[in-house]
C-alpha cells in the first residue's frame, strides 16, 4: 500500500538506490574540508537523506571561497566554514542530523564513522587517516579538485560486499523444458544470461516443481537454450513460465592509500586515456610535495612554479610509464584556481561513492579516477594569459580568474543566457552560474523559464528549494535563490512552457539576442523543439539529461557541431492483444491496470456527464459500446459505501475469475494452433482463474482502492474500516459464471478490439429507451445541478491511485504466473517516473558549465569542445565518465556547391514598395541570386508553389503574397518564415532540398 511522507520526498531516488535505502539512521559520514568539493559532497548527502553528516573544517571562510562554495553568504565571511555551511545545509533536509567539528582528526574521533571523506587534505593526513580507516574497516574516500583537474580515490576495505543490480531483472519467456539430467530450457533469447548465473522459475505449467524452487545455476548452450539441473523426475512441461536471473551480490577488494599510490588501479573510459591519468596521478603527488616545501600552491600561470612541479614529479618517481610533461605543466599552471564546475563534478562523483558505501548498492570505484578539462587552456585567448592576467584581485571570483584571467571574468558578466527548466539539472546549472558570475555584469541577463511548481519529491535533489516553497513557482523561487547566492546576477523568472504555444513570446529575435541556451528539460518533445529553434537561430545550446545514475551533456555549437539526432519517444505502448489477453511481463500488467483505471473511473464519468449536458447526445451516431457504458454507469450508481464495496467485489470477480474462465473456454490449455503445435507456448502464458479471499491482502487492497475510487466518481462518502469492509464482502454472493459461446478473441494487433458478440438490436433499443427515461428523471433533480459524476484522472502522486494500479496489476500477474511488483516499482513504471538522484544531476551540470567557458571565449575549434556521458553505477566493464569530441556538422551538395547543416539563405520579405513579397518574387530572388529554377516552394506543410500544377493554379500561387499564404505563421508573429524549395537539379548525388530560406517579415 501507500508509502510514507519520507518515501514521497525521496521517491525518485528510491528507484535508483532501492526501497528503504534512505532509511540510514546508523550511517555516519565525515566530510572534511568545506570548500567547493566538500560543499558539493555534503550537499548531495544531505539531500539524499544520509542519516548523520559531520562537517570538519578548521578554517574561516574568505571572499575567494565564494568562487565555488555555494553554501556561504556574505555574512558568513570570517566564520568557520563548517559551521557556516551547517546552517545552510540544515535548511535542506530536516531528516538528516548535521554536526560540525573543528578539532583534529584523531583516531578516537574517526572510529565512530562508517565513511570518511577527505577534501583539501594534505597527503600526510590522507595517508594517516587512510591507514586507520583501512585497519578499522571504515570506507575511505579522497576527493580533490585543483584548477581544471580532479582526483578521486576509494578504499572500501579488503572485503566489501555490494549489490550491482540496476534496472529490471533479466528474464525470458519459456517455450519448453526437457525432462533430463541436465534439463534444457528453450526460451525467447538468452543474450543477457551468462554461464553460472542463478535463475528462478515462475508461472511454469506442467513442470510445476520448478516454480518457487531455490535458484539454480545455468549454462548457456546457444541463443535460445539454457542448461539447468536435473529435471528427469519432474512432471512433463506443458506450457508457459518465465526464467529470471537472480542478481548475486559481489565482493571487491581495495588496497590502502599507501600501497595504492605506488601501484594505482585507475578507472579510465578508454585504454588510451591511461597514460594521461598516470601523468595526473604523478602531478597531484608533486603538487602535495610543492605545497609541503613552499607552503603554497604554484602561482597561476607562473612558468617557474610549473617547472618546479614537473621536477618534483620526476624526482618522486611516482609516474607509471612515460610522464606527459605538457600535462603536468598545464595542471600546475592553474592548480591554484578554484572552479565551481570542476568541484561539482568531483564532489558529485565522490558523493555517489559515499552512497555506494552506505547502501552497498552498485560497484565502488576501483580505486582511482582522474578527471580534467585541460583542453580549456588551448582556447584562443586562454593560451596567451600571463601571471599578471591571473593574479588575485581580492574578488569573489579570484579562483576563476586564476584559471581564465580578469578580462574573461568581465566577459562572463556580459552573457545573456536562457535556462529552460528549473528542475534537478536546472537548479545545479543555476547554482554554478551564480558562482561563476554568469550574467553578473551591468548588461548581463539570465532568464529562467519553468511552468512547474515545487513539489515534495523535488526536495531530495533540487537544492534551491525548501519545504516552505512547495506549490510555489519553480522559476520564481530559483531566481530568488540565485540572487541570494550572488546578488550581482541579473536574473528574470518566466513561468512559460517552451513550445509552439509560446512562440509569440520567444520569437526568433529573442533567441538571436542570446549568447546561449542551457536545456534542462525532461521530455524528448520539448528538447527536440528547443534544438530546432536554436538551430534555426544559430544560438549555442547545451543539452543535459539524466536517468538514474546515467547522464549526458551535448554541446550544439553553431557551424561546428552536428545537431542531436531526433529521438523517438519511449511511450511504453504494447500491442492491445498482448495487454488484454496474453501478458508475459509485469510491464504488460501495469499498463493494463493503467488502462483499467481510465476505463473505470475517467471515461464513463465523462460520458455520463456529456449525456446529461447534451440534449442531442442520443441523436448522434455513437458506437454501441459508448451507449452501453453510459447505461451501465447509471444502472450501477451506488446508494452508499456498502454498494461501492459490492461493486468492487463484483468487478474483481469479472476481471480475475470470469474473464480468465472465458479465455480458457475459447483456448483451453491443451489447445493447438496446428497439429502438434501448442497454442500456449512462447510468449503466450496459459493463465489460471483466481478465487476471491477476503483475508488475502492483495484481494482486500484491490477492493478497498476500487471502492474508494468508485465512491469518489459517484460522490459517495468513503470508509476505510477494513473490518466493516470484510463483513460486507463475506455477505456478497455471486452467481456461478457460464462462458459465452461464439465469442471471438483476436490474435493479431490489427484485429485487437474487445471481444464482441453479434449486435442485439432489441437490446440496443431497450438501452436507448432506458437512457431517455433516466435522463428525464434526473434532469431538474438536485443531484443534476452539478455534473452527475466526477471523472478521475490518474495522478502518479495520489496514493489511492497507485494502490489500485499495484493491486490490479499484481492480481493479473498472478493470473498469468508473472512475478509481482511492489508498490514503489509499480508507481515508477505506471507513472512513467524517470529515476533521479542528486549526484548524477550535479555531475552533469558541472560538465555542461565547462562547455560554457568555451562558448564564452567564442571558441571555433571543434577539438576544444566535449560531449559527455556518465554512468555512476558502472562496473569494471563499463565507463564511469566518458568525454569525447562532438561530431562535426555534416555537409551536403546542392546547387553545385557544398553546404553545412547550419547554412541558410536569407532574404527580405518586404519589397521596395513596402509590401510583403509575392511568391513570384521569392522565385525570382532564388533564380537571380543562385541561378536556381524552383519546381516547388513550401512552408511547413503548405505548398506555396508547384510547377506541376495547371497554368491557372500556378498563376494564382505566384501572385499571392507570403502573408496571404501563411496566416498560421503570421498568427505566431514569426519574424522569419522558413521556406523549403526544390529545384531543377542536374547533380544526381545532390540532396532534394537546399539550405532553408528565411524571409524576414516586419
Amino acid at each position: 500500500m501507500a508509502g510514507s511522507e519520507e518515501e514521497a520526498r525521496y521517491s525518485r531516488q528510491l528507484y535508483v538506490l532501492g526501497g528503504g535505502a534512505w532509511r540510514l539512521p546508523k550511517s555516519a559520514v565525515l566530510v572534511s574540508g568545506l570548500r567547493g568539493t566538500g560543499a558539493q559532497v555534503a550537499t548531495a548527502l544531505v539531500l539524499a537523506g544520509t542519516g548523520r553528516v559531520v562537517l570538519h573544517d578548521c578554517h574561516a571562510a574568505c571572499t575567494a571561497d565564494r568562487t565555488h562554495q555555494f553554501l556561504l553568504g556574505e555574512s558568513d565571511l570570517g566564520q568557520n566554514r563548517a559551521k557556516a555551511s551547517q546552517r545552510a545545509l540544515a535548511e535542506l533536509n530536516p531528516h538528516v542530523v548535521i554536526e560540525t567539528h573543528s578539532g583534529e582528526l584523531s583516531e578516537a574521533f574517526l572510529a565512530s564513522f562508517q565513511v570518511v571523506v577527505l577534501t583539501e587534505s594534505p597527503l600526510e593526513e590522507q595517508l594517516r587517516v587512510g591507514d586507520f580507516c583501512h585497519a578499522k574497516g571504515i570506507c575511505f574516500i579522497v576527493a580533490d579538485a585543483k584548477g581544471l583537474a580532479g582526483q578521486l580515490f576509494c578504499d572500501f576495505g579488503e572485503h566489501f560486499d555490494f549489490d550491482p543490480a540496476e534496472g529490471d531483472p533479466v528474464s525470458a519467456a519459456v517455450q519448453h523444458i526437457s525432462q533430463g539430467n541436465p534439463g534444457v530450457v528453450t526460451c525467447m533469447g538468452t543474450e543477457d544470461f551468462r554461464d553460472g548465473d542463478l535463475v528462478t522459475f515462475s508461472g511454469v505449467q506442467g513442470m510445476t516443481e520448478l516454480n518457487g524452487q531455490k535458484p539454480v545455476p545455468v549454462r548457456v548452450l546457444d541463443t535460445s537454450r539454457l542448461e539447468i539441473s536435473d529435471t528427469s523426475s519432474f512432471s512433463p512441461y506443458r506450457c508457459g513460465g518465465l526464467v529470471s536471473r537472480v542478481q548475486q551480490r559481489k565482493q571487491c577488494s581495495h588496497e590502502p592509500l599507501c600501497r595504492a599510490l605506488k601501484e594505482p588501479r585507475i578507472k579510465v573510459a578508454n585504454p588510451e586515456d591511461l597514460p594521461r591519468s598516470h601523468s595526473l596521478h604523478a602531478a597531484f603527488q608533486a603538487l602535495h610535495a610543492f605545497r609541503g616545501k613552499w607552503d603554497r600552491l604554484p602561482r597561476p600561470r607562473a612558468p617557474a612554479d610549473a617547472e618546479r612541479v614537473l621536477e618534483l614529479a620526476w624526482s618522486l618517481g611516482a609516474q607509471q610509464g612515460p610522464l606527459d610533461e605538457d600535462i603536468v605543466r598545464a595542471f600546475a599552471s592553474v592548480s591554484a584556481g578554484d572552479l565551481c564546475p570542476v568541484a561539482a563534478v568531483v564532489g558529485a562523483l565522490a558523493a555517489q561513492e559515499v552512497l555506494k558505501a552506505v547502501t552497498r548498492k552498485f560497484q565502488p570505484l576501483n580505486q582511482w579516477l582522474y578527471f580534467d578539462a585541460l583542453e580549456c587552456l588551448a582556447l584562443p585567448g586562454a593560451a596567451e594569459l600571463t601571471e599578471t592576467d591571473c593574479a588575485p584581485r581580492g574578488s569573489r571570483y579570484d579562483g576563476q580568474i586564476a584559471v581564465f584571467g580578469a578580462n574573461f571574468q568581465e566577459m562572463l558578466g556580459h552573457q545573456k543566457y536562457l535556462v529552460v527548466g528549473a528542475g534537478a539539472i536546472g537548479c545545479e546549472l543555476l547554482k554554478n552560474f551564480a558562482m561563476m558570475g554568469l550574467a553578473a555584469g551591468p548588461d548581463g541577463e539570465l532568464i529562467i523559464t519553468d511552468m512547474d511548481t515545487v513539489a515534495l519529491s523535488n526536495l531530495h535533489r533540487q537544492l534551491l528549494y525548501r519545504s516552505a516553497d512547495i506549490s510555489e513557482p519553480k522559476s520564481v523561487v530559483a531566481a530568488a535563490a540565485v540572487q541570494r547566492m550572488n546578488p550581482d546576477v541579473r536574473v528574470t523568472p518566466h513561468q512559460n512552457q517552451m513550445g509552439p504555444a509560446t512562440e509569440m513570446l520567444y520569437r526568433d529575435n529573442f533567441f538571436q539576442h542570446l549568447d546561449g541556451v542551457a536545456s534542462a528539460l525532461d521530455t524528448i518533445e520539448a528538447r527536440t523543439y528547443l534544438e530546432r529553434r536554436c538551430l534555426r537561430c544559430h544560438t549555442p545550446l547545451l543539452d543535459s539529461g539524466t536517468e538514474g545514475t546515467r547522464g549526458h551533456v551535448l554541446a550544439m555549437v553553431p557551424s561546428l557541431t552536428k545537431p542531436p539526432e531526433p529521438a523517438s519517444p519511449r511511450d511504453g505502448t504494447f500491442p492491445l492483444c498482448t495487454l488484454r489477453h496474453f501478458p508475459h511481463t509485469i510491464q504488460h500488467t501495469l499498463q493494463w491496470a493503467r488502462d483499467e483505471f481510465e476505463g473505470l473511473f475517467q471515461l464513463p464519468a465523462e460520458q455520463v456527464n456529456q449525456f446529461m449536458e447534451d440534449p442531442d447526445f442520443l441523436k448522434q451516431q455513437l458506437p454501441r459500446k459508448v451507449l452501453e457504458q453510459v447505461w451501465d454507469s447509471l444502472r450501477e450508481r451506488p446508494r452508499d459505501w456498502q454498494d461501492c464495496v459490492r461493486w468492487a467485489r463484483q468487478h474483481w470477480q469479472s476481471r480475475y475469475h470470469d474473464a480468465i474462465i472465458q479465455l480458457l473456454h475459447i483456448y483451453p490449455p491443451e489447445h493447438e494452433t496446428s497439429p502438434g503445435v501448442p497454442f500456449w507456448a512462447g510468449d503466450r502464458i496459459c493463465p489460471h482463474p483466481l478465487t476471491f479471499n477476503p483475508d488475502n491482502d492483495t484481494h482486500l487492497d484491490y477492493v478497498l482502492a476500487t471502492a474508494q475510487l468508485f465512491a469518489q466518481v459517484h460522490r459517495v462518502p468513503p470508509c476505510r474500516d477494513q473490518a466493516a469492509i470484510q463483513a460486507v464482502l463475506r455477505d456478497v454472493v455471486l452467481p456461478p459464471f457460464s462462458p459465452q459461446e461464439g465469442l471471438q478473441i483476436p490474435l493479431i494487433e490489427e484485429a485487437a478490439e474487445e471481444a464482441q458478440v453479434p449486435t442485439d438490436h432489441r437490446q440496443l433499443t431497450q438501452i436507448t429507451q432506458d437512457l431517455v427515461q433516466w435522463r428525464q428523471e434526473l434532469v431538474g433533480s438536485k443531484e443534476a445541478q452539478a455534473p452527475l459524476m466526477e471523472p478521475i484522472h490518474f495522478e502518479k502522486d495520489n496514493n489511492v491511485h497507485i494502490d489500485f494500479i499495484t493491486a490490479a496489476s499484481n492480481l493479473r500477474a498472478e493470473n498469468y504466473g508473472i512475478s509481482p511488483a511492489d508498490w514503489l516499482t509499480s508507481k515508477q513504471i505506471a507513472g512513467r517516473i524517470v529515476p533521479a538522484i542528486i549526484t548524477t544531476t550535479a555531475a552533469v551540470a558541472g560538465l555542461a558549465c565547462l562547455e560554457i567557458y568555451k562558448l564564452v571565449w567564442g571558441c571555433q575549434d571543434l577539438s576544444c569542445y566535449r560531449d559527455s556521458n556518465i554512468n555512476l553505477s558502472a562496473d569494471d566493464e563499463h565507463y564511469l565518465l566518458l568525454r569525447f569530441q562532438p561530431r562535426p556538422a555534416p555537409t551536403y551538395r546542392y546547387g553545385g556547391r557544398e553546404w553545412s547543416c547550419w547554412d541558410r539563405l536569407e532574404m527580405q520579405g518586404v519589397g521596395t514598395d513596402g509590401q510583403v513579397v509575392t511568391v513570384q518574387e521569392v522565385l525570382d530572388w532564388l533564380q537571380r541570386t543562385h541561378g536556381w529554377t524552383v519546381t516547388m516552394l513550401l512552408c511547413g506543410d503548405d505548398v506555396l508553389y508547384d510547377s506541376k500544377a495547371d497554368a491557372e493554379t500556378r498563376a494564382r500561387q505566384q501572385a499571392r503574397r507570403l502573408s496571404e499564404n501563411l496566416e498560421g505563421a503570421r498568427m505566431l508573429q514569426q519574424q522569419d518564415l522558413e521556406l523549403l524549395y526544390m529545384c531543377e537539379e542536374e547533380d544526381a548525388e545532390a540532396e532534394d532540398t537546399g539550405p532553408p530560406l528565411l524571409c524576414s517579415l516586419p
